[in-house]
């Protein structure tokens, strides 16, 4: 299951709560995509401001949506609290989430053998696929490929790593080493795919599902002919979306064609005006007409 394309579903709120009519319209413009799955409750999901009941509550609605179409649901469940961490794995697996997706501890900065020791203890308390999630630029640590081997070989739940490292030689090493890989960088997702990498956790699929389906699928066939011309008309979107802090751009996107309020919660605010200009030509580079 762990190739193709899957949604880094962003949380719509209205008023500050979270808006689950607009959520469940999301999540059915993903499915009519064709998307391999959808994750919840991501660093797309703004999962660091929700609580930790609307972080359940998300988990619940994204698997009752996905149930029945084919869909599969990676749930976000990380954290720097092992504890923690555990407990969302566990209750996204008892909500019936198909995998996890569990982000490097943060803030706390542990060492290799720390992140050993931290996602080696959530596989063996919960029976559920996991995918590592190595995005050193959110938690200033960077799991190396050898600890990434290492969890694998000896936590047989332990099955991917979602790649947001941005560093394309580490990407060769892990699929040398026989790690299934997906990319976390929408920009990077056909020269990763080049080397290995089995498609994307993508933040543009939000948006545009259905090129970012169609380049990950000419990809894995191997016609990169084809997926380097949808590379090269989805570029500028995909670098606007990360013009400010992800999800503050692809916020501002989905509200420009009135697909989402564009509310943000504290510490994120809405996009600067000249970087909403960036973003609308992005848009309209792609086919899409903005407001």
């Amino acid at each position: 299951m762990f190739s193709g394309t899957f949604t880094a579903l962003i949380t719509p709120f209205k008023n500050d709560r979270v808006d689950e009519a607009a959520f469940a319209r999301q999540i059915k413009a993903q499915v009519d995509a064709g998307v391999t799955g959808i994750v919840p409750v991501g660093t797309t999901g703004e999962s660091p401001t929700l609580s930790h009941e609307e972080h359940r509550r998300v988990i619940e609605v994204a698997v009752a949506l996905a149930r029945g179409t084919g869909v599969k649901v990676i749930a976000g469940t990380g954290s720097n609290s092992t504890a923690e961490a555990i407990e969302l794995t566990a209750y996204a697996k008892a909500s019936g989430a198909d995998a996890a997706l569990l982000v490097n501890p943060y803030y706390n900065k542990p060492t290799q053998e720390g992140l050993i020791r931290h996602f080696t203890a959530i596989a063996r308390q919960v029976d559920i696929p996991i995918v590592l999630y190595n995005i050193p630029g959110r938690t200033n640590v960077t799991m190396t490929v050898s600890t990434m081997k290492r969890l694998t070989s000896e936590c047989k739940n332990i099955v991917a790593v979602k790649d947001a490292a941005g560093n394309l030689d580490m990407t060769s090493e892990a699929v040398g080493a026989g790690l299934t890989v997906l990319s976390g960088d929408d920009s990077l997702t056909l020269p990763m795919m080049a080397v290995g990498a089995k498609g994307v956790v993508s933040v543009a699929s939000n948006i545009v599902p259905e090129m970012v389906v169609s380049l990950v699928k000419l990809a894995a066939a191997g016609d990169f002919s084809g997926a380097r011309t949808i590379h090269h008309k989805l570029f500028a979107l995909c670098r606007a979306l990360f013009i400010e802090t992800n999800p503050i751009p692809i916020k501002a996107a989905l509200q420009m064609v009135g697909r989402d309020s564009g509310e943000l919660r504290l510490p994120l605010c809405e996009i600067a005006e000249s970087n909403r200009a960036v973003v609308r030509a992005a848009l309209q580079a792609v086919g899409l007409s903005p407001a």
